[in-house]
């Protein structure tokens, strides 16, 4: 039987890379995004069945299009992977931008996450990846307020249901990747530059392909992230605060 996975996000960056990686591991894909024309460049390059379907997911009725038309093939592997962040103080930061931005990466991973679930569970398998980030893991980030919120919710959704899947014996897995810094376009999207070195989306996407595949909940493709927010954790939530804020301050270009 043909394994097909579905990449949201999928023309330039993590998403992109997992796509290849999926398609490597002989995965059929269908790959989704607002920009057609990186898509079609993307499907050059991948062996096997592309379907191409371009998406605005800040859109629910092109959310619930997309599942309509990737519901029948056999979709096991689900990557929610599209969104974007913004950088600035609360009260200047542009809000449509911010709204559409809570629409991206809650409203849609919400969206086909529970659509394609619901599936999965029928056949007691499947694979869902969340892509978060390393903020969601954070107490909050002064500057980011709502990119961190929205990563926060992300992570913390995924958790809690796979502890429902847990519970229930599924053999379906939820997981959630939560990067640090990554060379991609969301620096140029949200306005911003990294303080600290990043890793490419080809050792990112690798990682996280081998953890939703290991089982794991929380992947952190940095070690020393990952001790750093375990660390994190142990700090008084102002001093995290804090700490969080002086970084942002020193990413705005």
């Amino acid at each position: 039987m043909k394994k097909t996975a579905l990449v949201t996000g999928a023309s330039s960056g993590i998403g992109r890379e997992i796509a290849i990686e999926l398609n490597r591991r002989g995965y059929d894909l269908i790959i989704s995004a607002r920009r057609e024309d990186r898509l079609r460049e993307l499907k050059e390059q991948l062996k096997g069945e592309v379907t191409v379907i371009p998406a605005d997911l800040s859109d629910t009725e092109q959310c619930r299009e997309l599942y309509r038309k990737a519901s029948g093939r056999n979709v096991s592997v689900l990557v929610n992977n599209a969104g974007f962040g913004d950088i600035g103080q609360f009260s200047s930061t542009d809000l449509e931008k911010e709204l559409k931005m809570i629409d991206v990466n809650c409203k849609a991973v919400h969206i086909l996450t529970k659509l394609f679930l619901r599936d999965f569970q029928k056949r007691n398998r499947g694979y869902i990846l969340n892509v978060a980030s390393s903020a969601g893991l954070m107490a909050g980030g002064p500057m980011m307020a709502s990119y961190y919120a929205t990563k926060s919710y992300v992570v913390n959704m995924t958790c809690a249901v796979n502890e429902e899947l847990r519970r229930a014996r599924s053999r379906v897995q939820l997981s959630a990747l939560c990067p640090g810094p990554v060379d991609t376009e969301f620096n140029d999207v949200a306005g911003c530059s990294f303080g600290v070195k990043s890793i490419s989306p080809r050792i990112c996407a690798v990682n996280a392909v081998d953890g939703l595949f290991a089982g794991k909940m929380i992947i952190v493709p940095e070690k020393l992230l990952g001790v750093g927010t375990v660390a994190a954790r142990l700090l008084p939530k102002r001093a995290l605060l804090f700490i969080t804020g002086n970084i942002q301050h020193k990413k705005i270009k």
